[in-house]
C-alpha cells in the first residue's frame, strides 16, 4: 500500500534508537524527509546514517535534550513545519512513588506530558494552514494498565492522553489528526533496563525476567521495533486521516479488555 507520504517532512523526537528509530525507519521507507533527534550525537549521526543509505532519503539531526526550552527550540529551527510530529521521550526510571522527589515529579511531567504539548503547540497552526498534518505521541499501555514502580511515567503519559483529547477533535476538519501509539513489551533497551531494575530486588536474574514477561504475554513474544514502526507510518498517512483522538495498543493482546 502506497501511503501518501513520499516527500513530507517529518519530525522524529528521541528517534536514535528504539521505538523511536524504528518509527523514523518506517516513515523514511515511505520517502518522507527526516528530521531525528536524541541526546547522545555519535549514536543519532550513526542511526540517521545507516536510514539514509538504506532509503536514499535526507536526513536532518539534532542533538539536543528535548526536554528543554533551547532543545526544543533547536530542533524546530532544523524543521520550522513538519507534516508529521511523532512525539517521544526517554521516561523516568522505575522507582516507588514514596521516594520521589518534587524535583523528579516535575523532572517527569515535563519529560512526558508539557514536552510534547509544547511540539504540539508549535506546529499544529501551520499543519491546519497547510490542510494536512499527522500527530503521534508514543505513550505507554501503562496509561491503562499501570506497571509498578512507573506510576510517574503513567501520570504524565496518561495526563497528555486527556490533554490532547480535546484538541484532536478540533482541528481534524483540517485534515489535521492526533493519536497516541501505546506500546506494551518491545525488544528495547529500555525493556532491558526495566528487567534489571526488577533483578536488583528479587531472586530471579535478569534472563528468567524477560522469560517469565515473554510467556505471560499472549503472543508468547515480545514486540519486535519495525511492527510498531509500521504502525506509525500508517496513522501518519494520508489514509488515517478519520482517525482521530485515538489510542492504538500494540502489545500482543497483553491488556485484557473487551473495550
Amino acid at each position: 500500500m502506497d501511503l501518501g507520504l513520499k516527500g513530507r517532512k517529518a519530525l522524529i523526537c528521541a528517534s536514535s534508537d528504539g521505538l523511536g528509530r524504528a518509527c523514523a525507519r518506517a516513515l523514511a521507507n515511505e520517502g518522507c524527509t527526516l528530521t531525528m533527534n536524541g541526546r547522545n550525537k555519535r549514536k543519532l549521526e550513526s542511526a540517521a546514517n545507516e536510514i539514509a543509505n538504506q532509503y536514499n532519503v535526507i536526513i536532518n539531526t539534532v542533538a539536543a535534550d528535548i526536554s528543554t526550552e533551547i532543545g526544543r527550540e533547536t530542533l524546530l529551527e532544523a524543521c520550522p513545519d513538519p507534516d508529521i510530529l511523532v512525539n517521544n521521550n526517554a521516561g523516568p526510571s522505575a522507582k516507588d512513588f514514596r521516594q520521589l522527589s518534587e524535583d523528579e515529579i516535575i523532572t517527569g511531567l515535563n519529560q512526558n506530558m508539557l514536552t510534547p504539548i509544547a511540539f504540539i503547540r508549535s506546529v499544529i497552526d501551520k499543519m491546519v494552514a497547510n490542510g494536512f498534518g499527522r500527530i503521534v505521541n508514543i505513550t505507554s499501555t501503562s496509561v491503562y494498565s499501570p506497571i509498578s514502580g512507573l506510576d510517574l511515567s503513567s501520570g504524565a503519559r496518561a495526563g497528555l492522553t486527556a490533554f490532547v483529547a480535546g484538541i484532536a477533535r478540533s482541528v481534524v476538519a483540517s485534515n489535521v489528526t492526533i493519536n497516541n501509539l501505546l506500546p506494551g513489551p518491545f525488544l528495547t533497551v529500555r525493556l532491558k533496563s526495566l528487567a534489571q531494575k526488577t533483578a536488583q530486588n528479587s531472586d530471579l536474574s535478569v534472563e528468567e525476567i524477560l522469560e517469565k514477561r515473554r510467556m505471560e504475554n499472549p503472543a508468547r513474544r515480545f514486540g519486535q521495533p519495525e511492527e510498531f514502526g509500521h504502525a506509525c507510518a500508517f496513522l501518519c498517512s494520508s489514509h488515517a486521516g478519520y482517525i482521530t483522538g485515538q489510542n492504538l495498543i500494540i502489545d500482543g493482546g497483553a491488556y485484557n479488555s473487551a473495550f
